[in-house]
């Protein structure tokens, strides 16, 4: 259920690394629990966020989010598709569905994140099973 290849944060974020760069996401859990979302607040490119910082607003049928930086550093990509399209977050939360990339500015932030089975058993104690 989550791809074992990406780390997690106990806010339902995922993080997918390729070099020194972070892309960003939430989860199935989160998109689930949030239901159909129908608009998102991007951040703008070549901003510098901190860990643990608001990175992106989320409203979905049920109620408004937000997503949180799992990472510090500049924000090089943005997934503008989300603009027209916020459904991709959950037709395709682990693909399409992304968010943001971040050129990291402290690698060993990466540490702090939680790897799949970590985060399964996060989600499982969080929903009460």
């Amino acid at each position: 259920m989550y791809p074992k290849d990406l780390k997690y944060t106990e806010k339902h974020e995922w993080v997918r690394v390729e070099g020194n760069e972070a892309t960003v996401g939430i989860t199935y859990f989160a998109q689930d629990q949030l239901g159909a979302i129908v608009g998102v607040g991007l951040p703008d490119e070549g901003i510098d966020v901190e860990k643990g910082s608001e990175l992106a607003d989320l409203d979905s049928m049920k109620t408004a989010d937000q997503i949180f930086a799992p990472i510090s550093g500049r924000i090089v990509r943005v997934n503008t598709a989300l603009d027209a399209q916020p459904e991709l977050l959950n037709d395709d939360p682990y693909g399409d569905g992304w968010v943001v990339v971040i050129e990291m500015s402290d690698v060993s932030e990466l540490d702090d994140l939680m790897s799949a089975e970590e985060y399964e058993a996060h989600v499982a104690k969080e929903a009460g099973e």
